[in-house]
């Protein structure tokens, strides 16, 4: 309609220092040894520790590696050699998180922030709109953070405040209270940013990166054994409490000479940018009179990061390997293999790491809907790009429709056609989706990005990025000249092919919600970009991946209008083309999203021929705490939705009746109403032709965490397919 602990199920932590692999790309070369540590903190971020909640994390960590202990606040340590001097080396393991502070009576959860970590300010914002977890006592629940649609706030002012935490709300698929505790919810149970596991040339970003990576770097040492005296490697819990789980290990530990806290939020300069990949300073102030008592110095080791405290924060897999240099020395490791304190260290794995909830598509009678739903959803097909969308219409066509006339016409649209030459009917639904195109590519890699299609900037801001290439043939697969070759699958999570995966680039400041303009940067730099065939004029967009919420709910990006595409193909299923008395004709539409472009060609192609259109596209529903009731309210679960009024088109009155008599003779659950937006089916009015637009209702428009019930999806394939059959004539 115009307008991702995380991913990975084995932790494999590579603190070895591999012999260094030959240079690839014109620009930048990667190291082998920098690629897996990068690969290795990537995993890393994969672990879920809530603050107090760090238990599963810790048994992971406490099953693969011999020799920890755990205390009775959860922190695990481990102590090698005896004598003086006694050195602790810690980090923070836990992470920024929410916990359910409220279960609605219509089942939203609200949320609360947990801890005092250091975040951008942004922090809230960049959960808006997005897929989140909640950890709940039987498993991990997707849900997702609702959003205004797009559609129904045109005027939403410029200046609007930043997003907070009071502004939150939770859709975890539940229609009440009751529902939302049959899924395991309940008060206090965490909540987290579902991140895939993100790797470009040799960065890695996530959600605490730079913490992870401190805590990679602490137990990647904790092998060794020092030359004098004893060290004491702790991964702590709690350190979003001003590192109270520390407090706690120290307690028990005694008094070292030094403590060393691997933490770069103690050696960030916020007045510059830091030119090192390690820092080392001494810690002063609060923190610093904390532990007075319990060692003689306090020093702080840091490791460079870029979009510090907010979800993207990414790290350079060259700076972990100083950082493992680093700490390996703080700790009075032994040097090796030249003077390399961290080249003795050995792989260590770390097995039974849960990902993301299963999608879970389903065994129900919803299940096939939702797997199609899923295929169609899950491909990519940014407007002008639609081409893997078009190739999973044509593989899910049913094999009853196959020897009809099929084609795609100069315009990129798919259209396939059965019947007699007589009495036309029309069914249009668009293939594309909403994103970016690059206009402009600096120096140093970063590109400027226009909007294609009408969404909120915001909703992009500080996420996983991906660039879609004009010819797959030069994607990351088989381009031996790219230096982001292979790095995002490295990490676990596949990309598709033709796509390079990177970042949307986060504000440091802010005062208004919207930026003013959208960046993304892919960890090299122009010359890097170019060796891997980006250019301006590519398309670029976000990792996505379609799941059920609940019993009845389903979330994706690109639901607008891949269900419009999933319902043709399902009334297909119920049509037998050779006993069609007309002549019937399905259109899967390009370019909707920046001009109905696609359906545009199409009316032109048919003129006058056409007695009805059919535009299959969201009917925008205000069915969210976050939308006035007023206008566009069409429930979730209620069915098929007629929409009769957008800001394209209106459906005759007549035409509303007819429609309605059609689904209520074949027991198909129907709606009507007006929302805004256009719809394809507009194009074809001038020609004659009568628009009669269905739709579904359909929540969060144009973000990532759009959301339908997969029952209104079933309707809207069955009065598809009754329409498609119905006598035309009246």
């Amino acid at each position: 309609m115009m307008a991702i602990a995380r991913v990975g199920a084995t932790i494999v932590l590579v603190v070895a220092a591999a012999a260094a692999a030959p240079t690839i790309g014109r620009a930048q070369s990667v190291d082998a040894r920098a690629s897996a540590h990068a690969d290795a903190v990537a995993q890393w971020i994969a672990l879920a520790a809530p603050p107090g909640v760090e238990r599963a994390a810790t048994d992971i960590i406490s099953a693969s590696i011999p020799g920890w202990t755990r205390d009775r606040l959860g922190n695990l340590i481990i102590r090698r050699g005896s004598g003086s001097p006694r050195r602790v080396i810690a980090c923070g393991l836990d992470e920024s998180a929410y916990v359910v502070s409220e279960i609605t009576a219509d089942g939203y959860v609200r949320l609360q922030s947990s801890g005092r970590a250091r975040r951008s300010p942004l922090w809230d914002q960049f959960h808006e709109g997005q897929r989140v977890r909640i950890i709940t006592r039987t498993g991990a629940r997707p849900a997702v953070v609702a959003v205004r649609s797009t559609h129904l706030w045109r005027a939403r002012p410029s200046s609007e405040p930043l997003v907070r935490v009071e502004d939150l709300w939770v859709d975890v698929g539940a229609r009440s209270r009751p529902e939302a505790g049959q899924l395991g919810i309940a008060l206090l149970d965490p909540v987290i940013r579902e991140w895939p596991a993100w790797r470009f040339a040799d960065v890695v970003a996530g959600p605490a990166a730079g913490d992870r990576a401190s805590c990679a770097a602490v137990a990647g040492t904790a092998s060794g054994t020092p030359i004098t005296g004893e060290t004491v490697w702790v991964l702590s819990v709690q350190h979003a409490f001003g590192y109270v789980g520390l407090e706690a290990a120290l307690t028990g530990v005694g008094h070292a000479d030094s403590l060393y806290l691997i933490d770069p939020a103690l050696t960030r300069d916020t007045t510059a940018a830091i030119a090192d990949s390690v820092t080392r300073r001494p810690v002063t102030g609060p923190l610093a009179r904390l532990f007075a008592g319990r060692a003689d110095a306090v020093v702080a080791i840091g490791i460079r990061t870029t979009n510090s405290g907010t979800l993207a924060e990414t790290v350079h897999g060259a700076d972990i390997v100083a950082l493992m240099r680093e700490v390996s020395r703080a700790a009075g490791l032994p040097a090796t293999e030249g003077a390399d304190p961290a080249s003795h260290a050995l792989p260590i794995v770390l097995r039974g790491v849960s990902g993301p909830p299963s999608p879970n598509l389903g065994v129900d009678s919803l299940a096939p809907t939702a797997k199609l739903m899923a295929t169609l959803s899950d491909a990519y097909g940014v407007s002008g790009h639609e081409g893997p969308v078009r190739a999973a219409v044509l593989a899910a066509i049913p094999a009853a429709w196959r020897g009809q006339p099929t084609h795609v016409d100069s315009a990129g649209d798919l259209i396939v056609a059965a019947g007699p030459d007589r009495d036309t009917v029309v069914f249009v639904a668009h293939m594309d989706e909403i994103g970016f195109q690059i206009t402009r590519i600096g120096h140093d890699g970063t590109v400027t990005l226009s909007p294609l299609g009408g969404f909120y900037a915001s909703l992009w801001e500080g996420q996983p990025a991906l660039v879609h290439l004009d010819d797959a043939a030069r994607g990351p697969a088989t381009s031996a000249s790219c230096p982001l070759a292979g790095a995002a699958s490295a990490s676990g999570t596949a990309i598709p092919a033709g796509t390079l995966a990177g970042i949307f680039t986060a504000r440091t400041r802010a005062t208004s919600k919207e930026p003013d303009t959208l960046s993304a940067w892919f960890g090299v730099d122009s010359a890097g970009l170019a060796a891997c065939g980006v250019a301006p004029g590519e398309r670029v967009s976000g990792y996505k991946r379609a799941s059920r919420l609940g019993a009845l709910r389903f979330t994706a990006r690109a639901i607008d209008d891949r269900a419009g595409c999933t319902s043709l193909l399902m009334a297909l299923r119920q049509i037998d083309p050779a006993r069609l008395t007309h002549k019937v004709i399905f259109v899967w539409s390009v370019r909707e999203e920046v001009g109905l472009e696609g359906a545009a060609a199409v009316a032109a192609e048919l003129g006058p021929t056409v007695r009805r259109v059919h535009a299959i596209d969201t009917f925008v529903s205000s069915d969210s705490p976050l939308e006035s009731s007023r206008f566009a309210h069409a429930p979730l679960g209620d069915g098929a939705t007629l929409r009769s009024l957008d800001n394209s088109s209106v459906t005759p009155p007549d035409e509303v009746a007819r429609a309605l008599r059609v689904a209520r003779a074949a027991h198909i659950p129907v709606q009507f109403g007006t929302t805004n937006g256009g719809n394809d089916g507009s194009v074809f009015v001038p020609w004659g032709t009568v628009d009669v637009a269905i739709g579904w209702p359909l929540r969060y428009s144009h973000s990532p965490a759009e959301v339908v019930d997969l029952r209104d999806i079933d309707a809207l394939g069955r009065i598809v397919a009754a329409l498609a059959v119905a006598d035309q004539r009246p």
